[in-house]
């Protein structure tokens, strides 16, 4: 579905992302680790538009998508959910969610269920001003808002960010019914044991290259993943 081909990506003169390669299959989870500065929210902006990478190219479903910017990305059933949520404080929980859906407004309705299906806190909360929840909350908001354009591929960013451990295992388990619904997930984290609980695959960023991949099972008993992410 998703192929990444060496791609090298700066922000402006300062390159930080070199030679970057790597798939995401239909239907698959695949998880894209690294510790802090690795370069793995850059991999997920270029993919999805407000990047472009000045080296390789980034193909969806076989078209090339790596100089197209954000708002002709998503409507090729791309969404980005960015760290920090990014939500509508001043709007409900409602309007959040509808504003998701503004490429792809058919079947609304039914989206609308399936996302209060997935998280029924957000119907119980509809109406409240979206800057007024929890963070669990607000994170739940996000991913909902992301499902309302209907996408094929969902890139997620630490999703798990600064949320309080039970509130981190019902996201957690919140992305695994998305996939398992047939929904394709790129996954950015650094909660890299939940990380790889759900993942099929994942692939290791260090200092903006790639460094090691594997399935999730090989990478959990990897020696270099233990030492350098799982505290081994």
């Amino acid at each position: 579905m998703l192929e990444v081909d060496g791609i090298d990506v700066a922000y402006g003169d300062v390159q930080v992302v070199w030679d970057v390669s790597f798939s995401v299959t239909e239907g698959e989870t695949v998880a894209l680790l690294g510790a802090n500065g690795a370069g793995k929210t850059t991999v997920l902006k270029t993919i999805c538009g407000p990047l472009t990478p000045s080296a390789g190219d980034i193909s969806f479903k076989g078209e090339s998508i790596g100089h197209l910017q954000q708002d002709e990305v998503v409507p090729k059933g791309v969404t980005h959910i960015p760290e920090g949520r990014e939500i509508f404080s001043d709007s409900t929980v409602r309007e959040n969610l509808r504003l998701g859906a503004y490429t792809n407004r058919d079947g609304m309705r039914e989206r609308l269920d399936r996302v209060y299906e997935i998280f029924p806190r957000l119907e119980e909360r509809k109406g409240q001003k979206a800057g007024t929840l929890s963070g669990g909350e607000q994170q739940m908001l996000a991913i909902g808002r992301g499902l309302m354009s209907d996408p094929d591929l969902i890139l997620l960013d630490e999703a798990s960010l600064g949320l309080a451990p039970v509130l981190v295992e019902d996201v957690f388990d919140a992305i695994e019914r998305i996939n398992e619904e047939g929904t394709t997930v790129l996954l950015v984290e650094q909660d890299v044991n939940n990380a790889l609980r759900i993942a099929d695959r994942g692939y290791v960023l260090e200092s903006g290259r790639m460094n090691l991949s594997g399935s999730a099972e090989e990478l959990a008993t990897d020696d270099r993943v233990a030492a350098s992410y799982l505290g081994g």
